[in-house]
């Protein structure tokens, strides 16, 4: 790519067919008019944070600028400017935006300041992973390796790690990953999932309480961060978190040490804390939903799991791995054409929605490409090898796998769901015994998450035998 070419924010080198390395222009922010008018800044990141507060990239004393106002983040399509619900907005050309891609040279106005973006000549190589599995996650994607080769410097490291991504994407396998590679991965990996637990209960579920500390407390209770000890916390759906509870969650990860709720000994903790959330934290501390100084404290390491829309190249290994790791599906396989179909789907329900597509078509014998399968929803895989086919265009699962009664006289949509949850009904029964009633080692090894399994167990009428790690 010439170096002259500026329309471009990110483009991959290739070498004999395969990614050797990702490219970042280095790009100029100056302040053309405002309070800090001469401040310039050149960066060399693929997301540039614009605002009032520390951690930022440009970080401007404009009392009409948030703290966290605007990101513009490179692509392989130029650079998209993204406004993160300011108070007093951003604007291009004397108009308001939201998300917009804008040219080099721009001039962008934000509170009384004004500044011009500007892309450089130059640019700086993204390190891309030479395996395509880390941990248990797999993916010879860009995108993909670039987040393996980011994971390798952290897995050694006890840094506070903040994942992002949408929902369905893998966010708690990161995590997983982040443990079992690291230096922790003999201690334990305790998770809480802020976003599930009602908000009387989550002090008690973080901290934990001593005998009498409130009514139903009849014993001693050792919290998330005293279980983790030697090991990690995961926190997942961190933005679901009380404000309340924020300054106690700030005073942990800041000096180790946690009090149980009714105590008076003060603990100290040696852990490690990962946490992921599906909101943009940002956006969420200029709304005043989430404190900023625990939102840096969170983010000194960030790691961004990318959509399934935006590493297809991984679509024939999902589904390999999903058909090797669901019953009936072992000898199943998909021809070139209607993986073709599913790659060219652009499913927002992420991997999940694609697990759940498969599952379904193997349990019913029907096209995963079929209009209907591909509006179904989701749960969790982790990827692995390149996929097989067979001549038919729909999955063929082996004969006498699985077996149903077929009732013609049942309406066919009230039959389908019948066999569908007798499927669940079966599946998640004998994954609970087998893992002794151990939620979080049964969604593991199901490769889905645990929020799936309470559901399950809650829409079938189940009574819950499960745990979570301890």
């Amino acid at each position: 790519m010439p170096v002259d070419d500026l329309r471009s924010g990110t483009w991959v080198t290739y070498v004999g067919g395969r990614a050797t390395a990702v490219r970042v222009r280095r790009c100029r922010v100056e302040v053309v008019a405002g309070p800090d008018a001469g401040l310039v800044r050149d960066i060399e990141s693929s997301v540039i944070r614009i605002g009032a507060r520390r951690g930022n990239d440009v970080q401007l004393s404009d009392a009409k600028v948030s703290g966290l106002h605007c990101e513009v983040r490179l692509d392989d399509r130029g650079y998209r400017l993204r406004d993160l619900d300011s108070t007093n907005g951003t604007y291009v050309n004397g108009l308001r935006v939201n998300d917009i891609y804008v040219p080099p040279g721009a001039q962008i106005a934000l509170g009384g300041t004004r500044l011009r973006f500007e892309p450089l000549g130059e640019s700086v190589e993204v390190e891309l992973s030479e395996r395509d599995r880390f941990g248990s996650m797999s993916g010879r994607s860009v995108k993909m390796r670039e987040l393996f080769a980011r994971l390798e410097k952290l897995a050694n490291t006890d840094t506070t790690v903040l994942i992002t991504g949408e929902t369905g994407v893998g966010k708690e396998l990161v995590a997983e990953s982040l443990h079992e590679t690291g230096v922790r991965a003999k201690g334990p990996f305790v998770v809480v999932d802020c976003g599930s637990i009602p908000p009387n209960l989550i002090e008690s579920e973080l901290f934990g309480h001593e005998r009498g500390a409130f009514t139903g407390a009849t014993g001693n209770y050792a919290g998330a961060f005293e279980r983790a000890d030697k090991g990690t916390v995961f926190l997942d759906e961190i933005g679901e978190l009380p404000l309340a509870m924020q300054p106690k969650l700030l005073r942990v990860l800041e000096r180790k040490e946690v009090r149980r709720v009714g105590g008076t000994k003060t603990l100290e903790v040696d852990i490690r804390v990962v946490a992921a959330t599906n909101r943009d934290l940002g956006v969420e501390v200029n709304r005043g939903r989430f404190r900023e100084d625990l939102f840096y404290r969170l983010a000194v390491a960030r790691v961004h799991v990318p959509p399934l829309r935006e590493r297809k190249d991984d679509i024939p290994l999902l589904i390999e791995h999903i058909l090797a790791n669901t019953p009936g599906g072992e000898g199943a396989h998909i021809t070139p054409d209607t993986i073709d179909l599913m790659m060219k789907h652009d499913w927002p329900g992420n991997i999940r929605e694609l697990r759940n597509v498969i599952e379904r078509a193997v349990l019913l014998a029907e096209s995963p490409a079929s209009e209907a399968a591909l509006r179904r929803v989701p749960a969790i895989p982790q990827p692995t090898r390149s996929e097989t086919a067979t001549p038919s265009s729909t999955i063929t699962p082996p004969d006498a796998q699985f077996s149903v009664p077929v009732d013609i006289q049942t309406p066919f949509k009230h039959a389908k769901q019948t066999v569908i949850s007798e499927f669940e009904r079966r599946y998640i029964s004998l994954l609970l015994e087998h893992h002794d009633g151990n939620i979080s080692a049964a969604a593991r090894a199901a490769g889905i998450d645990r929020m799936s399994i309470h559901k399950m167990l809650h829409r079938l009428g189940l009574s819950n035998p499960g745990r979570e790690d301890e």
